[in-house]
């Protein structure tokens, strides 16, 4: 190996582990996610057949384009749910196991909870809870830091798009006490 090709080689101590019990299997997964893309094109084509496909004296209807879109939706969705249908689930490998689902939920589960906090708390208070949780709880970094952190970005935040770009953005009760 020359100096130029140096490798890093960095352990992650909170990897999923190689033994953790698998929770689905690829062709599963592919198959629902076939079938409901093949319900959402049956929704969005009759949507659109309804608000009209036909060419019209000023050109195609409304629905035209989308519904043709909705259309290839169906015909690729179902090309694919052949070939899910066509293979075994051994064969088709592991889509997700257990450890690797816990990781995912530790960003989807607190990301899921800031858009919904973002309605009661406001944008600004929802993304210090976000931020300083994260790294408090997924980066392990000090309580300390995750709050100087936290404030600082919603603090800066706030000052861009409320004082200086006057752009509306959801508040809650912190904002409207301080006259926002």
């Amino acid at each position: 190996m020359s100096e130029s090709e140096i490798e890093i080689d960095v352990e992650d101590p909170d990897a999923p582990s190689a033994e953790s019990p698998p929770l689905a299997h690829k062709r599963g997964v592919e198959i629902v996610t076939m079938l409901a893309l093949m319900a959402l094109a049956v929704v969005m084509g009759f949507d659109n057949w309804r608000t009209g496909i036909a060419w019209s004296s000023d050109g195609p209807a409304p629905g035209s384009f989308p519904f043709y879109l909705s259309v290839v939706l169906f015909v690729a969705s179902g090309y694919g749910l052949i070939a899910a249908l066509g293979e075994t689930a051994q064969a088709s490998g592991v889509f997700v196991t257990l450890d690797q689902l816990k990781r995912v939920s530790q960003v989807f589960v607190p990301t899921l909870a800031f858009c919904l906090a973002t309605q009661w708390l406001g944008l600004y208070v929802a993304s210090f809870l976000l931020i300083a949780g994260f790294m408090r709880f997924v980066g392990h970094i000090a309580w300390w830091k995750s709050i100087v952190t936290g404030l600082a970005f919603s603090l800066l935040m706030f000052i861009t798009f409320q004082i200086a770009f006057d752009v509306i953005m959801p508040k809650g009760p912190i904002e409207a006490l301080l006259g926002y």
